[in-house]
Parts: C-alpha cells; sequence; structure tokens
C-alpha cells in the first residue's frame, strides 16, 4: 500500500462484529489492490471474538478503530467518517473480496464529475460468482413506493451476469456493501440514521444525496465480490422487520409533505395485500414483522417527525425531480402479478 500524493486519499472503512472468518479474504485482496493513495480502517462493533487481536498481528497495515459500543451499522461508519482523512470514503462490509483495480474507475468518476456523490462497483456472488449479488448487484433503484431493487435483482431473483448491465449508469442508490462517497456530501446531508439499527440505512442516506442535488451511480468496470447475508439472514423475522419498518421511516421523511397522503393510502394497500398473501402461506413471521413495523412508527412518529423537518429543511431538490429518478410503479405488483423478474423488463414496460 504506497502513499502518492498525487492521488486523493481513499479511506476504505470495513465494519466488523465477530466476523474473523471473512477478514482473511477480505483484507487479502484490499492489500492487493493497485490504487496508490488508500488507508485501510477496520471499525470494530464491540467483537467478543478474536478478531481485532487478529488483525492487528496479521494485518499490521490495517488500523483499527474501535467503538466502545455496538451501536450498529450507522452510529459505527458515523463515528468512523470522523476519524478517516480521506477525500472519499468507501463504506464496505468485512465479507468481500475486491478485484485488484477496483478502486481506480471510482475515484476517477468523481475526480472528472464533481456532481457525483456516491458511486458503487458491480457486485457479485462470491459464492456464485457468475449471479449478481442480493444486497448491491449493477446498483440500486427505488419505487414510488419505497420498495427498493436492482440492477440485476428483483425482490428474490437473482440474474446472472452476462454483461447486459455493464454500462455506467445513473441509479438511485449505491450498495451499502460497498459505497463509495465523496466525503463533502456528508456536510450537505448529514450522517447515517442512527434510528434505522439494521438496513435501508443506506438507501436512506442516496435519498438525502438525491435530494442534496448530487447524482449516484454505478461504475461496473469495478467488481466487489460479497458473500451476503453473513450477519442477518435474508428471509429472517429481522430482515423483513427491519426492511418493512425502515423503508416506510425513510419515505415519511423524505417526501413532501403534499404527496404524503398518497404515499400513505397506497403503502397500507401494498402491505395490506402482502399480508394477505402471507396469512394465505401461514408465513407467520411475514406476518408479525409487518405488524411490528406499523406499531414502531406509530409508536415513534414524533421522533419520525423530527426527522423529517430536518430533511425537509436540508433538501434543494423538489419531489417531481425526485420521482424521475424513481420506478413509477409497483415493483412488488410488476414481479408478481405481470412476472416482469429483470430490470430490463421492468423498464422496457414501465
Amino acid at each position: 500500500m504506497m502513499e502518492n500524493n498525487q492521488k486523493p486519499l481513499v479511506s476504505v472503512l470495513v465494519l466488523n462484529y465477530n466476523g474473523k472468518r471473512f477478514l482473511d479474504d477480505c483484507f487479502t485482496s484490499l492489500l492487493a489492490a493497485t490504487y496508490s493513495n488508500y488507508e485501510i480502517i477496520m471499525i470494530d462493533n464491540l467483537s467478543t471474538d478474536d478478531s481485532v487481536e487478529y488483525t492487528r498481528q496479521k494485518y499490521p497495515a490495517v488500523q483499527i478503530f474501535q467503538n466502545g459500543i455496538n451501536g450498529g451499522f450507522s452510529l459505527a461508519y458515523n463515528n468512523a467518517f470522523k476519524f478517516a482523512k480521506g477525500k472519499y470514503f468507501v463504506v464496505l462490509n468485512n465479507d468481500v473480496k475486491v478485484e485488484a483495480s477496483w478502486l481506480e474507475p471510482l475515484v476517477s468518476l468523481c475526480e472528472n464529475d464533481e456532481s457525483v456523490g456516491a458511486v458503487q462497483p458491480k457486485l457479485l456472488s462470491l459464492l456464485e460468482p457468475h449471479k449478481f449479488e442480493y444486497a448491491g448487484a449493477s446498483g440500486g433503484h427505488l419505487d414510488k413506493y419505497g420498495y427498493a431493487f436492482t440492477r440485476g435483482r428483483i425482490i428474490d431473483f437473482i440474474e446472472e451476469d452476462k454483461g447486459q448491465y455493464n454500462d455506467i449508469a445513473e441509479v438511485f442508490w449505491t450498495t451499502g456493501a460497498a459505497m463509495f462517497l465523496r466525503a463533502t456530501v456528508l456536510t450537505d446531508t448529514g450522517d447515517m440514521d442512527v434510528d434505522f439499527v439494521h438496513h435501508y440505512e443506506e438507501i436512506d442516506l442516496c435519498y438525502r444525496i438525491n435530494l442534496a442535488g448530487y447524482k449516484l451511480m454505478v461504475v461496473p468496470e469495478s467488481i466487489v465480490y460479497h458473500y451476503g447475508g453473513g450477519i442477518i439472514q435474508y428471509e429472517s423475522y429481522k430482515k423483513l422487520y427491519w426492511n418493512h419498518r425502515n423503508s416506510v421511516f425513510m419515505m415519511l421523511k423524505c417526501l413532501e409533505g403534499k404527496n404524503l397522503p398518497l404515499f400513505v393510502v397506497s403503502r397500507l394497500f401494498l402491505d395490506g395485500m402482502t399480508m394477505g398473501w402471507a396469512l394465505s402461506k401461514f408465513q407467520w413471521l411475514r406476518v408479525k414483522a409487518l405488524i411490528n413495523a406499523y406499531l414502531w412508527i406509530i409508536f415513534h412518529f414524533s421522533l419520525v417527525w423530527k426527522k423529517r423537518k430536518a430533511v425537509q429543511k436540508m433538501r434543494k431538490v423538489s419531489d417531481k425531480d425526485i420521482y424521475r429518478k424513481m420506478f413509477p410503479k409497483s415493483v412488488a405488483l410488476q414481479y408478481f402479478l405481470k412476472g416482469k423478474k429483470t430490470y430490463s423488463q421492468l423498464i422496457d414496460q414501465s
């Protein structure tokens, strides 16, 4: 890992909690990167295994930032943002491997276009490298009801990577598994929201990056392989709960007041359909997750409204412009009722 003052410093921030089993693949690949000016910082969320000591002994080039509390994804990164020195931050999971030249395309795009606030590489599955990875694929999108999907993964259908999404493209959100972020953007948007705890934290931040007038991009020339599901399994109660809760939380924060009533009615209708389907299939965990998600919103409405006021104060872009970046229909209805299971099919018929 060399330093070259002609290149902007990139701070690669790797979050770890009892993740020793992932660290060799992660740090070995990061240390082999060909970019000439970067630092690697492992953010440890109070691990109880020996991953900190293991990293200190085996990877002395990796800086270690220890949080005094395990306050979740957002708090860990908010603390690390204040510690890191880079012009650019990389929010990176520990269950990844990167290609040697992964940083150069990301830096190049941001250096040549200051309107870009965040970018992401193409994420492929570490276990099935011919397939996109669930959490990021080739860039994230959002429908107008708050449901997230990607170029390469719709709901639970994951496409094979055949080069169909290899173009540099504007996206709505960049994955928290490997997000390359312009550090100064946080001055305009604020940090990650600690009340999200798990899931949608990066999408919420990206929504605010959009509201601040920046673009978000995917650069598929940069490639990262992600294990995925290393912390919370995709169909677990926790995953279902946090995704439902936080997607509604985010939309209530970010939409203009005039668009809230239609969103609330539409989202209740769609989640009501989901509830009915889950009941018919005896999927009690999904039912419980939906109910508890809305109960949290109801009992914490004053908190939601306080956060909403802060977001509306910082916005520079109207919903009219934001809606142009969103998928205009329900991605769930397109998937389940019309059988549109790939990003290409969604765009072709939208």
